[in-house]
This record gives C-alpha cells, sequence and structure tokens, in this order.
C-alpha cells in the first residue's frame, strides 16, 4: 500500500480549522481509502451514497445526521445535492457536536449548492492520483505512462492496467456523468474526449471540435466544462501582463491523467510512448500537473505571445511569481523566450524540469532542475 501522509495531514487540519471538509477528487482516485483511515466503513458515521443502505439511511437527513458526534463522512456527495441546506444548518450549531467530512467527485463549481449553501463553513482539499511524490523517482516511468489512479498504477501487468483505463472510461461516461444529472450522450463525449487527447497541451479553439463533431460551439464549451468540472480536464489560464505586445488569450488543454491520455491515443508501452508523436506534449502535462501538486501554488497560468514569447506555467505562491519551463532535452540552455519572460513578468525565478540527474543555473533567476527533484519536496527550488 503506498501512504498518502502528507494529504491525511492536510485533510486532518483543515477538519481541526473548519466546520466541514470537502475532499474532492476524479473518481477512483483514492478519496474513499483515504476516509477510511479517519473514519471506519462500518461505523454509523460514514454514509457512503453510492451504497443503496447507505442511500437509504439518509431518506430523513436531517434526523439521520443530527445526533451524530465527532467526525461524519458522507461518500460521492455530488449524488446528494439536497443535502448541502442541511448541512448548512447542522454545521451552525453551537456548540458543534459534529464536524462533516464529505467526499466528492465533482468540482464544487459543478455542485453550485456546495458553494451556495456552505460559503464560509467549508474549506476545499483537492486530491488526484498517486503524485511521483508518492510513487518515488524509480517509478517515474510506470507512472507517466500508467498515470497516476491506484487501480491502473498498481496493476500487475500494462495489459490489466489498460483494461482498467478502458472500463473506467466506459463506466464514467455511461453510468457517472448520468447518475450525478449530468445530461450529456455518452457516445458523443466519448468522441469529444477522443479528440481532445490530440489537442492535449495546445491551445484551445473550439471550432475545429465543433465542425468535426457536427455540434455547435457553445455546445463543445459544455462538453469541455463537464470533463474540465469532473477532474478529467485542466484548462491553464494564460495570465495577462500590461504589456503592448499581443498575448494569447485562449486556455491550454491538458489531460490531469496521463494514463488516460495514453489510452484515448493508443499507446499501450514504453515503446509505444517514447514514439509517439504526443510523447513530448505528454511529458510536459505530465510535469505540469507534478509541479502543482508538489508546490501546491495559489494560482497557476501559462503565457504566450503572438510573437512567439512562452512560458508552460506560471504559479502564483506567497506573493512571488514562479515560472516553469517543460524540457525533454538531456541538456537545457537559456532561450530568448525565458529572458523575455523574465523581463516582462518580473518573475523571481524560473525552473526548467529536465529528465537529467544534476541541477544548475543557467543564469541569476534560471535553474536547470532534474524532474527527481519533484519527490525531494522542491526543497530549496524557489526563493522564500
Amino acid at each position: 500500500m503506498i501512504k498518502r501522509d502528507n494529504l491525511v495531514r492536510q485533510v486532518r487540519s483543515a477538519l481541526r480549522r473548519s466546520r466541514a471538509v470537502a475532499l474532492v477528487g476524479a473518481r477512483q482516485c483514492g478519496k474513499t481509502t483515504l476516509a477510511r483511515q479517519l473514519v471506519e466503513a462500518d461505523s454509523p458515521n460514514y454514509f457512503d451514497l453510492e451504497d443503496p443502505s447507505g442511500l437509504s439511511r439518509l431518506d430523513e437527513p436531517m434526523t439521520a445526521l443530527r445526533s451524530l458526534k465527532g467526525l461524519v463522512v458522507i461518500d460521492e456527495v455530488q449524488r446528494r445535492p439536497d443535502l448541502f441546506p442541511v448541512l448548512r444548518v447542522l454545521t451552525d450549531r453551537k456548540p458543534l457536536p459534529a464536524r462533516f467530512l464529505i467526499l466528492g467527485s465533482a468540482s464544487p463549481e459543478l455542485m453550485r449548492q456546495s458553494s451556495e449553501s456552505l460559503a464560509g463553513r467549508i474549506e476545499t482539499v483537492a486530491m488526484s492520483g498517486f503524485s511521483m511524490s508518492e510513487v518515488g523517482h524509480k517509478a517515474q516511468t510506470r507512472h507517466w505512462l500508467r498515470g497516476g489512479f491506484p487501480p491502473s498504477f498498481l496493476a500487475r501487468t500494462e495489459s490489466d492496467s489498460l483494461a482498467w483505463r478502458k472500463s473506467f472510461i466506459q463506466t464514467f461516461l455511461e453510468r457517472d456523468l448520468p447518475q450525478w444529472g449530468i445530461g450529456a450522450p455518452a457516445a458523443a463525449l466519448l468522441r469529444f474526449w477522443t479528440m481532445l487527447a490530440h489537442y492535449h497541451g495546445q491551445i484551445w479553439n473550439a471550432a475545429d471540435p465543433a465542425r468535426s463533431l457536427g455540434v455547435s460551439e457553445p455546445t463543445v464549451r459544455r462538453y469541455l466544462d463537464i470533463l474540465s468540472g469532473v477532474f478529467m480536464i485542466r484548462q491553464l489560464l494564460p495570465w495577462h501582463a500590461n504589456l503592448k505586445k499581443r498575448q494569447v488569450k485562449a486556455p491550454k488543454i491538458y489531460f490531469r491523467d496521463t494514463g488516460l491520455l495514453h489510452y484515448l491515443l493508443g499507446i499501450k508501452s514504453e515503446r509505444d510512448l517514447h514514439g509517439h508523436p504526443k510523447s513530448g506534449a505528454s511529458w510536459e502535462g505530465y510535469v505540469i500537473e507534478e509541479m502543482i501538486k508538489a508546490t501546491d501554488p495559489d494560482e497557476v497560468y501559462y503565457w504566450a505571445t503572438h510573437s512567439g514569447a512562452e512560458i508552460d506555467l506560471v504559479m502564483v505562491k506567497d506573493r512571488r511569481m514562479l515560472g516553469v519551463e517543460c524540457k525533454r532535452i538531456d541538456a537545457p540552455k537559456l532561450t530568448p523566450s525565458m529572458r523575455t519572460a523574465l523581463d516582462d513578468l518580473k518573475l523571481d525565478q524560473i525552473a526548467v524540469v529536465y529528465p537529467g540527474i544534476k541541477q544548475y543555473s543557467l543564469d541569476d533567476k534560471v535553474v536547470a532542475v532534474p524532474l527527481k527533484a519533484i519527490t525531494e519536496g522542491m526543497k530549496g527550488l524557489f526563493p522564500k
């Protein structure tokens, strides 16, 4: 079993601060396993809304929840959005006899009632599949190939991992989304999701997918928002500096899990991965996700101008702006684009992440960083 002690500490800390905590992340990323470290599955304080008995226990939610004390866990809460007004009443009690940990596979933005009913009462902790820090650098290639979903990463063989990912996508589209009240045809979403795999790492333009699918651009945007809201896709928004240069204003599209990306691209092995035309884009997205997990920034963006200057990732953390460039080469060098970004964005530092083994300076504010540094918590990478 791969330990996720850092996430457990985050959740415990949030529960000490807040009356309710939402642990959100994609289906099958390990939320239930983590929650059961805090409350036993057979406890009267644990409600699994995928279990018919768990649902039936909440037929009268106020009656079922009002008398409970300590920590109460409600798993897959997006199946009962009507619970949020009840939770608002229960979290307003003084003294407070119980705190609530709610697990959700859809973002708070997709579940508007959570943000509206529990505003000021709930803290959100985001969770993904295994990070590279959790699996270790020695497993990096397998992690990149298979992704971080525990059943995929821990599968006995590559064939077993692929079979799980195929089943996950099918079940997700045909069962989970309809159960959550998301009305979009499964076949159309699968075609769109597959099409998005070829947009991974590119600037989004709704016109081409809409034309290919024979639907309107608003429909395509809705599909994209659905997949973003259930943590499958990251829309990396552009940073707009106050410059005279023309800057790109559309988001970039990245799969949050490279295992699902590789399945939809038909990549089945490490050999396939290294020879595929999207290998470089896949690695870029992998590094971006791992950097975000490792540094927990306050805000994330990318930056690009129409003249060609760009930075793959701009992170705002503790009022500092930190740039990240992803270079899948043996020895990165300082580029004109990096100099432009330093001057125009006033970045405090740029990390050029590459698959080598040595960390070295390229400039006063630019450092080449081996990918394995992510597993070491990025200590000393960015200035305090």
